[in-house]
């Protein structure tokens, strides 16, 4: 029995306000018209999600989550970003045929999936699993990236600075010096 008769309920909130920051996040990410804001609701989703890896027992991938998405892939989004100029801002049309049926459309479509996922949830047989998995560790994953794979981890990071650069000469190139 817990000594905190609360814990559980807590825990339940907490799991589910990750759901909702990722939730929130990722609309964000899709809605939203200005790429900063979008990147911004990546990295609002990418936490949540690495809260839920922390909550389903893998702070690694947690850890990973933070460090690859919003560390890398954010960060270098954003410096593209702020490497191009500026366009014109050209005067908004809103032609869309059927202003008030797409919406409603998207909404139907939602919620099917949502209770199509709730009804298999709901239904399936949920078992424990069998044995915990000892192989790929975190401490597997670092000896085999530092010994065996060690030479395509460095290629693959090369491969990714020339990308960089790459991208650094061709969004420079467009400007000129006055």
């Amino acid at each position: 029995m817990n000594s905190f008769p609360f814990s559980d309920w807590i825990v339940a909130a907490i799991f589910v306000s990750f759901i909702a920051i990722t939730v929130t996040g990722a609309l964000i990410a899709a809605l939203t018209k200005r790429i900063i804001r979008s990147v911004c609701g990546l990295a609002i989703c990418s936490l949540g999600l690495a809260g839920l890896f922390y909550f389903l027992n893998s702070p690694f991938l947690a850890l990973m989550e933070i460090l690859i998405y919003i560390g890398a892939v954010c960060v270098t989004v954003i410096f593209g970003v702020m490497l191009t100029e500026p366009d014109e801002p050209k005067p908004e049309q809103h032609t869309r045929p059927y202003p008030v049926i797409s919406p409603l459309i998207a909404i139907a479509i939602a919620g099917g999936v949502f209770l199509g996922i709730a009804w298999l949830s709901l239904s399936a047989n949920w078992q424990a699993p069998a044995s915990i998995v000892s192989e790929g560790s975190v401490k597997d994953i670092g000896i085999r990236l530092l010994t065996t794979y060690s030479v395509p981890f460095e290629l693959i990071s090369l491969v990714l600075l020339v990308a960089i650069l790459g991208a650094l000469v061709i969004a420079r190139s467009g400007r000129t010096k006055e």
